[in-house]
């Protein structure tokens, strides 16, 4: 066993492997993945990245209500969906491994990761995979990586999944931070040109797209910093906080949003006009007769000003309301806008109307 293997834990487990041959005809991964489950969920993922472009067409699989695979290095890509078969058959995956590898005459330049969703978990590595090459796996997980620099990567990746085992996070975000603090260690020595990553999750309480229980399918096909571009996209498209940025939002801008709208009678039409904002013009005779004077006055203009906008400068549900039927009243309702969506097409179409409205012309 090598020097890392002493430093795991005893809940772990992890083996290492001598470089392999290099022959640029077959489909070798140079790769690091985990694959893991969520009791809680009942959900079995697996994350993967990779020095070779689309890394999601070959190494990860996974089956709801089964478990996770993933093959790799001299990648045979039937031993994913054989696996989940023999995992489905209710196969241990130490036997599972035995009997996909049985015959096998490149088994030594094979890697393969499983786990079903009673946590049972086992990784192969065998003895011809390019260094650094090796496993570990924990409770509900197992990691796998090949050509890379060092086992610190695995233990990364194997550390950061255990750190968030109690914080109610999903399984696709666990998997995808786990990978990133591998990446942080140096990943795939080989680091470089064509790169890409790519994650699945399986969740037999969503029947996904055509009944194939993928909660989360994502593929980074080729970027220069796959993972990262795997996390924004996963964010993003599942709106989770980090997405985007933010704040609250108020200001000028929205009071003049509010004003135009108010003019054209979408919004609280019911208003007389709406005042200009106080201005804080400031008495240098004041600063003589009395220093604080200057003083006071400003927090009194901060408090009149903080007033106004509270009442016109915040953007409400009764904002978004105007906003939704001004689009629809001139045609610029999209399908798929958001509610209340004010972009560059909202704001030429109120100020085209408004200045209308005033008698101005439209470009002026």
């Amino acid at each position: 066993m090598c020097v890392a293997a002493a430093l795991l834990s005893s809940a772990a487990s992890i083996s290492s492997a001598k470089s392999a041959p290099s022959d640029p005809q077959l489909p070798f991964f140079s790769t690091f993945s985990i694959c893991a489950i969520d009791t809680a969920t009942g959900q079995a993922g697996v994350a993967v990245t990779t020095r070779v472009p689309f890394v999601g067409r070959a190494v990860p699989w996974v089956r709801a209500g089964v478990g996770a695979v993933a093959t790799q290095s001299w990648t045979v890509v039937e031993y994913g969906r054989q696996g989940l078969d023999l995992l489905e058959d209710g196969v241990p995956p130490e036997k599972a491994i035995e009997k996909l590898l049985k015959g096998d005459k490149g088994r030594e330049q094979r890697q393969i990761g499983l786990i079903d969703m009673r946590g049972r978990r086992a990784a192969f590595t065998g003895s011809e995979c390019g260094a650094w090459a090796g496993s570990r796996q924990g409770t509900h997980y197992t990691v796998q990586a090949n050509i890379m620099v060092g086992p610190e990567v695995v233990d990364a990746v194997a550390a950061h999944f255990d750190s968030t085992a109690a914080l109610g996070m999903p399984l696709a975000e666990r998997l995808i931070l786990a990978l990133e603090a591998g990446q942080r260690r140096g990943g795939d020595k080989r680091w470089g040109n064509f790169q890409s990553a790519a994650i699945r999750v399986a969740d037999p309480n969503d029947p996904g797209r055509g009944g194939d229980h993928l909660s989360t399918s994502i593929d980074v096909g080729e970027h220069a910093e796959p993972v990262a571009e795997m996390k924004r996209i996963y964010y993003r498209t599942s709106r989770r906080l980090g997405y985007r940025s933010f704040s609250d939002i108020s200001g000028p801008d929205v009071v003049e949003l509010h004003r135009m709208l108010h003019d054209l009678g979408y919004w609280r039409p019911e208003l007389r006009e709406i005042p200009d904002a106080p201005k804080y013009i400031p008495d240098p005779s004041l600063l003589r007769r009395d220093p604080d004077a200057m003083s006071r006055a400003y927090d009194a203009f901060d408090s009149l000003s903080t007033a106004f906008l509270a009442e016109y400068g915040q953007f409400g549900a009764d904002t978004r309301d105007a906003v939704d039927r001004f689009r629809k009243d001139k045609g610029i309702d999209y399908a798929g806008n958001p509610r209340g969506l004010v972009d560059e097409r909202l704001i030429e179409a109120l100020r085209k109307a408004w200045r209308e409205k005033r008698g101005a012309p439209a470009g002026k």
